[in-house]
């Protein structure tokens, strides 16, 4: 499963729409690494002048691999996280996220590293099974 839906909340999505600050909160509580590692990203691209920021490392276990291919891998997760922190992000593999500008969507820089060019030199043997 990949967020712990709180009663409340389950019921609130039964009646209706969900508000999405309640969504976010659900996500940071069910997905901890991944939101933090997003969170992080964030603070590095909105504290210097770099078009993006990335992640390299590996996470510590595959628990934490796991809370972020399913952040990732959704598009309400991934584009309620794009809105709540003012980013764009990108992913490239079982841990290289990146977070950009909103306005680098579409832009040379984001282009690139979205291309199938930097999906495949971005592969090695040891992401095989992540």
């Amino acid at each position: 499963m990949s967020l712990d839906v709180s009663p409340q909340l389950l019921a609130e999505a039964e009646n209706g729409e969900v508000r999405e600050e309640d969504f976010v909160e659900t996500v940071r509580t069910s997905l901890p690494y991944a939101y933090d590692l997003v969170d992080r990203l964030v603070s590095e691209l909105l504290s210097g002048t770099a078009e993006f920021t990335d992640n390299q490392t590996p996470p510590p276990s595959e628990k934490e691999r796991g809370q972020l291919l399913r952040a990732l891998s959704s598009d309400a997760i991934r584009r309620s996280l794009e809105r709540h922190f003012g980013v764009t992000l990108a992913f490239q593999n079982c841990h290289r996220v990146a977070a950009f500008r909103p306005e680098a969507r579409g832009g040379e820089t984001y282009t690139r590293f979205t291309s199938l060019r930097s999906q495949i030199l971005n592969q090695s043997p040891e992401f095989r099974d992540c």
